[in-house]
């Protein structure tokens, strides 16, 4: 991007759009109608969804993609529908079925039983569709020319799999757990526990981090508030998605912050924060200033500085 580019991109201010995902749209496509939204190159996805999933995708819009680092990307909570007794070579609907289980399918009290086995640290081999690259090429272009390549497991963190309704061969399950978890092998790898085959049916990612469902914005949504030009209005305070406490700067403070000075910490309500903590810093209208870290002799020194733009444009 060139300097004469950065300079017409459209004024506004820095936070996270919640982006509630619908089917058939890559994560990327979202990244690229968010830019069209607010006006800027400046977007970033806090964490992929399948083309197939829907739900909560996390943005960062303008000066928020500094923050990324910061923002905690867990846990990860997916409502999904398994079908038992058919395995797909994608591990969901969209696949080619490569097995078909003839016979009684499993008891709930057995499905039930064989998810408790995948609780805690697991490990999983990522499906061959999947954007994990192999030799800097992602495994689905290899698996969509027929090939099949040698996939290293990959450890994750499953904290909870709640069984919401089970009419076989269908179960609705919640599960909780660690961001890179492919829910689509919780599928397979059940149907192989219950030696029946099983894929998923359909996935919703309800939270991710801090974001949850209660935030998100439809695509619909989002670009008609853009035709209005309200699409920044749409956007969550930086600083709500920051889990560390927060300050409140002087003028003069923050003044010498968005130059990089070290500033000492101003009186906060409850116990002040220890040396070796990073804190939010707000500016003395309540917009996000910059993420500082706690010194030991108490003052704060900026690690990340945001442009400073006034909301209302």
């Amino acid at each position: 991007m060139t300097r004469r580019s950065r300079r017409a991109e459209a004024p506004g201010p820095s936070g996270f759009l919640v982006a509630d995902k619908p089917p058939g749209v890559t994560s990327h496509d979202v990244v690229n109608a968010a830019r069209r939204w607010f006006g800027t190159r400046r977007i970033g996805h806090l964490g992929t969804l399948d083309p197939r999933a829907t739900g909560v995708l996390p943005l960062a819009v303008r000066d928020a993609t500094k923050l990324a680092p910061y923002v905690a990307t867990e846990p990860k909570v997916y409502v999904g529908s398994i079908r038992l007794g058919i395995a797909t070579d994608t591990y969901d609907a969209e696949g080619e079925v490569v097995r078909r289980h003839e016979g009684e399918l499993p008891s709930e009290e057995k499905v039930r039983a064989a998810l408790e086995e995948f609780l805690g640290e697991i490990e999983q081999i990522p499906p061959m569709y999947s954007s994990v690259k192999h030799g800097g090429e992602p495994l689905h272009r290899l698996a969509r020319r027929g090939e099949t390549v040698e996939r290293a497991p990959r450890q994750t963190r499953i904290d909870r799999i709640d069984v919401h309704s089970f009419r076989s061969p269908d179960i609705e399950v919640e599960v909780e757990c660690a961001g890179g978890t492919y829910v689509r092998c919780i599928a397979e790898d059940l149907g192989a526990a219950l030696s029946c085959g099983a894929h998923l049916l359909e996935l919703r990612r309800t939270r991710s981090g801090p974001f949850g469902l209660a935030e998100a914005v439809p695509m619909e949504e989002m670009a008609a508030a853009a035709e209005r030009g309200e699409a920044d209005s749409r956007l969550v305070l930086p600083q709500t998605a920051l889990a560390m406490a927060q300050v409140e700067l002087s003028e003069i403070d923050a003044r010498r912050v968005q130059h990089g000075g070290d500033v000492p910490c101003p009186p906060v309500a409850g116990p002040p924060p220890r040396p070796g903590r990073r804190v939010a810093a707000l500016d003395p209208a309540g917009r996000l200033l910059a993420i500082m870290d706690v010194r030991p002799d108490r003052r704060l020194h900026p690690v990340r500085v945001l442009a400073p733009v006034d909301p209302q444009g």
